[in-house]
């Protein structure tokens, strides 16, 4: 039997949650898990399938095995004998409820069940239309408007730097196949999943009831149309966020010109969080002619907010064009069509004075009502390597905020610091000299930034174990120098502002 063509239509119908629980059971009993998956395929084969590319799993599965008949069925599109698949899965309810179809002696799949690993190592599995990986050399290669694309990079990243704390309520908006709305039942009591097309709100009942998750509320509707008036402990948001000529793909084209979609959705936020409560997304912006893009982004944050943006990468306009030509399947069209279609991305760029595009994470802070001082506002490029999840790391950033917001320099030089883990010194300098020509802190977590001390702040780091006050510390290195302490209390809190804010020290208690 052939391998499912990647360009089939999409089935009119999905199956239905109900014989979910038995499925789940046969999955989990043949290690059909993400553990299971890493065993049998390696972890080269492992990760070439995380990105699309199925010829190294397609090797390490010759042979037979329950394993390796369900990932043969389900995440390569293979069809297989049926009595093989029968040793595994409740063929009959499998079929009766639509998850396989026959196909002569064999069955066949009719869609993508992929195991993934939840935040506590739970045994999640995401449910999505087949062949429709991200990430591939080739991209999602589909023209099919309402395809509901599984799990991707963009997925992952966004669940890895979500604030995960108790909420009563969360939104998942532009569910997809329900990655985000999964992790948010594990700590949000309510969780409402929003989405343009019906059949990714299709695939996020499949994707909830497979994980042996809870149910979530499922809205159909544009961004906060379908949950007008309600307000949200968490929101969250990987939206179609792509910068395109035209709305031809439901989970990529928002619809609106250049970047008003992720304009919308930030600035609308904030009027839809309660107070102390983060929205997250996923977003692309313009680089304008002309334009500042932090001023851009600046722009965007709500009242009442404070934001920390961080740009991961920037791509220039052609190199944009192209990565999503090939998502779409483009480049396998016909000369004439592919170059009319990549003119079209160039002349909607040049129309709009667009010389770059922008990715990155935007995340919102509700400020509570009557909050003093100005919403801080950070907006940064970062292409660094970080180490995920930054869930952590950016609750911390925000706490660090409103701790600087409420020191002056009286408050800060009382206080006791300690310097965060795993944050090593590098002395910079000439082999032989006796004194280094600067010191460099480095962090080995989170986002593993790096920043440049004088002689004072590398001192001050070094002894800060939370036992002596900064202004304590201060006045000891000043007899060290033989400085005037008075001086130096008057010209370091603004370096110790900087380590506070970037995380090299942390305020006792």
């Amino acid at each position: 039997m052939s391998q499912t063509s990647l360009s089939a239509p999409l089935p009119e119908s999905l199956p239905g949650p109900e014989n979910a629980a038995r499925l789940r059971d046969a999955l989990l009993a043949a290690a059909f898990t993400a553990d299971g998956l890493l065993d049998l395929l390696g972890a080269p084969a492992y990760s070439a399938l995380a990105r699309g590319e199925t010829v190294p799993a397609l090797r390490a599965t010759r042979g037979d095995g329950p394993l390796r008949t369900l990932v043969r069925l389900f995440l390569l599109q293979e069809s297989v004998p049926a009595a093989r698949a029968a040793e595994v899965l409740p063929v009959a309810e499998c079929l009766a409820g639509g998850w396989l179809v026959a196909d002569g002696d064999h069955v066949r799949a009719t869609v993508d069940v992929r195991p993934y690993g939840g935040d506590d190592g739970q045994d999640w599995f995401i449910v999505s239309d087949l062949g429709r990986s991200v990430g591939g050399a080739g991209g999602a290669g589909t023209r099919e408007e309402g395809v509901v694309l599984g799990v991707g990079g963009a997925s992952t990243t966004l669940a890895s730097i979500t604030v995960r704390t108790p909420a009563a309520s969360a939104l998942d908006l532009g569910t997809g196949s329900g990655i985000q709305t999964l992790h948010a039942a594990q700590h949000a009591v309510r969780v409402t999943a929003t989405d343009l097309n019906p059949r990714a709100l299709a695939f996020t009942r499949l994707t909830l009831a497979l994980s042996g998750a809870a149910p979530a509320e499922l809205l159909e509707g544009s961004l906060f149309e379908p949950v007008e008036g309600a307000t949200y402990d968490l929101i969250v948001s990987n939206p179609p966020f792509v910068i395109s000529p035209g709305a031809r793909l439901t989970y990529r084209d928002g619809g609106m010109g250049g970047d008003d979609l992720c304009r919308t959705l930030v600035s609308g936020a904030g009027e839809r969080l309660n107070e102390g409560g983060y929205a997250q997304f996923l977003a692309n912006w313009q680089h304008v002619e002309g334009e500042d893009w932090k001023d851009r982004l600046r722009s965007w944050v709500p009242a009442g907010c404070d934001a920390w943006i961080v740009q991961r990468e920037v791509q220039d306009i052609t190199q944009y064009a192209e990565l999503w030509l090939r998502d779409g399947g483009d480049h396998r069209s016909e000369p004439a069509e592919y170059a009319a279609r990549y003119e079209a991305w160039l002349d909607e760029f040049e129309a709009r004075g667009t010389t770059g595009v922008g990715f990155g994470w935007i995340t919102l802070r509700k400020r509570a009502a009557g909050a003093t001082g100005e919403p801080s506002v950070t907006v940064e490029e970062w292409p660094h390597p970080v180490e995920q999840p930054l869930g952590p790391v950016i609750r911390a950033h925000f706490e660090r905020q409103d701790y600087l917001r409420t020191h002056d320099d009286a408050a800060l030089l009382a206080d006791r610091f300690v310097l965060a883990e795993e944050i090593v010194q590098e002395q910079i300098g000439v082999p032989g000299d006796e004194d280094p020509e600067y010191v460099v802190l480095r962090q080995h977590r989170g986002m593993r930034r790096a920043t440049k001390v004088d002689t004072v702040g590398a001192g001050f780091a070094g002894v800060s174990d939370g036992s002596l006050s900064a202004g304590q510390i201060l006045d000891a290195i000043a007899q060290l120098m033989e400085e005037d302490p008075v001086l130096l209390r008057d010209r370091t809190p603004e370096a110790i502002r900087l380590l506070v804010e970037q995380g090299f020290l942390v305020p006792v208690g």
